[in-house]
């Protein structure tokens, strides 16, 4: 799964393609008369507006984290836990720490808009489609926000497991610098 993750991490056109083809086969299943090569079409062009805010948010991270490389090395580290030794690499861990808390800081507010959302597009499917296409929303409804409080929160608490470990191991380092007299 390590290397499906750092693939996926390093070559985003791969994670926008297996989205276009995963909502495209959600549709198709929830709606099976239509042509799918037509449905991959609709998809994949409704879905430009979320790739250009993806590598927006691609490209501030990479900066953040020194470069592509060092986003996908810093990902790991992060994933497993591992503050970073070295003082750059702590100092790029920091600063990526730092801009995923600050873009997640209404995560609350967001998880609850999209659940709205979600209800409401399940509660009008049913007054306006079939039975097939309710039940499916609702299913599809429950699994994916559950999902993403579940890895928000997952996300979350990694990161403010690392910034505070970041810090723990900082202040110590800081303190012996402090408490050595400078040379004359």
């Amino acid at each position: 799964m390590e290397r499906v993750n750092t693939f996926l991490t390093r070559h985003l056109w791969a994670t926008y393609a297996l989205s276009v083809l995963m909502g495209a086969g959600l549709i198709q299943l929830l709606y099976p008369g239509r042509s799918f090569v037509a449905v991959l079409a609709r998809v994949l062009v409704l879905s430009l507006g979320g790739l250009g805010v993806a590598l927006a948010a691609r490209r501030r991270e990479k900066q953040a984290a020194g470069g592509a490389e060092g986003l996908v090395s810093l990902d790991q580290r992060l994933r497993r836990g591992e503050p970073p030794t070295d003082p750059r690499e702590r100092q790029a861990m920091r600063d990526l720490v730092e801009h995923r808390l600050h873009r997640a800081r209404h995560r609350k507010t967001a998880l609850a808009l999209l659940a709205f959302m979600f209800v409401a597009i399940t509660v009008m499917t049913a007054f306006t489609a079939g039975t097939r296409q309710t039940v499916g929303f609702a299913v599809l409804t429950v699994v994916f926000i559950g999902w993403m409080i579940y890895n928000s929160n997952l996300q979350t608490r990694r990161m403010h497991t690392m910034r505070s470990a970041l810090r723990s191991e900082q202040a110590p380092a800081e303190a012996d610098a402090a408490a050595t007299p400078p040379r004359p």
